[in-house]
């Protein structure tokens, strides 16, 4: 961090700035805590070209969940330009390896975030799902939203990188047809959108957090469907859900279906790697 903008942080703070660390932020940004003589904060600069937008977007994301009252998110303080680099400015979270305990509150709190619900599939404005568009166009059908706005953007980049040939990707109405019997009575429901398990936090007295969200409306699992996808959750977590959520008999069916979104971001964001994860799920069902 430039002597610069540490001078330009001290301000919009309030505070002088003590102690500037480097953590882990993730795949895409550059991380920190800094520490006052009162507070410690955690900021991420990235300069990609969508560096703007996409701090934009999280800090959206992170207001809006907040403002349900169901699960926390850590307070945005501060998100701009600083010469060439975007930031955002958010307070710290002290966090801990998470409980049996810790997993049921996440489980429950998950579960009032999906009580949150809307006339709509997707949101009033687009984001990204890593450093990938990701578009929100709204539609009252879960089919046509997920066929449309996940899976078709998804399949032509991969074809466009030539990760996958055109006869490996499904038409829209091949998608569609598939869709159609699994996903009946569905509601829309506020997702946090990319919820693997660096995107939760534990702080130190067991409250959960939710961070870096890709959040919109739509089908609640969905996001267990991430959590499933590398692992990181807990029995219990999943047993305090589902005691809000039930599972049906087309669960397991559509789980894959959501990770395939997930597996085909994966492939175009990563490479072939998660090449035979995406094509093993379009043999089986499209």
């Amino acid at each position: 961090m430039t002597i610069d903008l540490r001078a330009h942080l001290s301000k919009i703070l309030n505070e002088t700035i003590t102690k500037v660390s480097s953590v882990h932020g993730g795949d895409i940004s550059t991380a920190f805590k800094i520490d006052t003589q009162i507070n410690s904060f955690f900021l991420k600069l990235y300069t990609n070209k969508n560096a703007a937008e996409m701090f934009q977007a999280e800090a959206y994301g992170l207001e809006l969940i907040g403002k349900t009252n169901t699960i926390k998110t850590p307070k945005v303080l501060a998100c701009d330009i600083y010469k060439d680099s975007a930031f955002l400015l958010m307070e710290f979270i002290e966090s801990k390896s998470p409980s049996p305990v810790d997993f049921k509150n996440l489980g429950l709190k998950l579960a009032e975030l999906h009580a949150y619900t809307s006339e709509y599939f997707g949101l009033n404005q687009d984001n990204f799902i890593g450093s990938l568009p990701q578009s929100n166009a709204t539609n009252t059908s879960w089919v046509d939203f997920y066929t449309l706005q996940r899976l078709v953007p998804q399949l032509q980049l991969a074809n466009q990188k030539q990760l996958l040939s055109k006869t490996e990707c499904p038409t829209k109405n091949q998608i569609s047809n598939t869709l159609k019997p699994l996903f009946t009575d569905i509601k829309p429901s506020l997702l946090h959108g990319d919820l693997w398990s660096g995107n939760y936090l534990i702080s130190k007295n067991g409250i959960p957090y939710l961070i870096d969200p890709s959040i919109y409306f739509g089908h609640s699992e969905v996001d267990i469907a991430m959590t499933k996808l590398f692992s990181g959750f807990g029995e219990d977590f999943y047993n305090a859900y589902h005691s809000k959520f039930p599972q049906d008999s087309n669960t397991a069916s559509i789980i894959e279906i959501y990770q395939l979104y997930y597996l085909l971001v994966h492939l175009n964001l990563f490479g072939s790697s998660y090449y035979a994860s995406v094509v093993s799920i379009l043999r089986k069902y499209f």
